[in-house]
């Protein structure tokens, strides 16, 4: 499983909700924060990067190259508008987020390393219609990169996302606010099985 923040939905501060995320041990976590500006979202990184270090799980920078690269963090997250403009060489790990077949050949081409297709099922984050399974399934069908779908992703719902075709699932709302992050990722391997993960090595949905 891949972690998305938003810290606007936490609970409890955000860095604390960080470290029983950490503690959880998902795949990874992806820093989104899209609110901050560039110097704000550099200490936030710095503050989770620590948090993260100490429980052996690899933070994504989102959108902020930059960042990454001062901050020696080797893996970015991008959207497609970003991924098309940048230099991503010497990047470990390189995620896109994509919303159609399209979008995710242009990136498997641009050097993404995976991708985020979504979304696939209605949530409260998104006021358009979800895209379905049909589209995870035409996604995940026309790339050889990993896909990961995200939007309403459920520990009901993700063994219908893995039938798909997708390797794992990336989910954001329902970690924020989880008092057990580690519970609620079992939850997710009880209902989809759990994967041995071709980026990092670690366990994944």
């Amino acid at each position: 499983m891949i972690v998305v923040t938003s810290r606007a939905l936490c609970g409890r501060p955000f860095l604390e909700q960080m470290e029983l995320i950490a503690e959880a041990g998902p795949e990874m976590v992806v820093l989104r924060e899209k609110d901050l500006t560039v110097a704000e979202y550099r200490d936030l990184a710095s503050r989770c990067l620590g948090i993260c270090e100490r429980h052996g799980v690899p933070l994504s920078v989102n959108t902020h190259v930059e960042v990454a690269r001062d901050l020696g963090i080797g893996r970015v997250h991008l959207p497609m508008g970003v991924l098309r403009g940048t230099d991503v060489s010497g990047f470990e790990l390189v995620g896109a987020s994509v919303h159609s077949k399209e979008e995710a050949v242009e990136a498997e081409s641009l050097g993404a390393d995976y991708v985020i297709a979504g979304h696939v099922f209605a949530t409260a984050c998104k006021d358009s219609e979800p895209r379905g399974l049909a589209f995870l399934r035409d996604v995940c069908s026309s790339v050889d990169v990993p896909v990961y779908g995200i939007g309403g992703i459920t520990p009901e719902n993700c063994g219908d996302a893995i039938s798909a075709g997708a390797h794992g699932v990336a989910v954001m709302s329902s970690m924020m606010v989880a008092d057990d992050p580690s519970g609620l990722i079992l939850r997710f391997a009880v209902n989809s099985g759990v994967r041995s993960s071709g980026m990092s090595g670690r366990a994944y949905l």
